[in-house]
């Protein structure tokens, strides 16, 4: 397997460009993308489910974007520590009825030494809102780079 840059251990800046690859990554909605960053034999926790390995992850990823229309995510860099990173977060999204979502979280991530994912572990929360309570509204696709984050925001 090729080295997925920035490796471990991590500085803050590096640190920082993994967090936003991430998001980047996740706000493309495309699942063979994103399952690319995690190890074969990777292990996750998200919400009530434990997808191990990458198909499992790629099947999950296809039912969240099915589900979450319009999706789209904030990260945050929250702490970090040799090949361990923490991550706040923030997604809206809407449902097929058209009730919108915003979804916090925070997810704890594990690297191996050639800077892929070997552990995701995430814990979230829905708030429905009011389509007229949205704070992301840039075209589908990886945030624009002047538009704000979480803690701009006040998320």
């Amino acid at each position: 397997m090729e080295p997925r840059l920035p490796l471990p251990p991590y500085t803050f800046e590096t640190a920082a460009q993994k967090v936003r690859m991430a998001e980047d990554a996740w706000n493309s909605r495309d699942p063979d993308r994103v399952v690319k960053v995690y190890t074969e034999d990777t292990r996750w926790r998200n919400r009530a489910e434990f997808p191990t390995a990458r198909d499992e992850v790629h099947a999950f990823l296809v039912r969240k974007w099915a589900k979450e229309l319009d999706y789209r995510l904030i990260k945050e860099l929250w702490a970090f520590d040799g090949n361990r990173i923490a991550v706040r977060f923030v997604y809206e999204w809407h449902d097929d009825s058209g009730h919108w979502f915003r979804s916090h979280g925070n997810e704890n991530w594990q690297f191996n030494e050639l800077g892929y994912m070997e552990q995701r572990h995430a814990s979230i929360n829905d708030r429905p809102i009011h389509e007229s309570e949205r704070l992301f509204h840039w075209p589908l696709g990886p945030r624009p780079v002047d538009h704000p984050g979480l803690s701009a925001l006040g998320l």
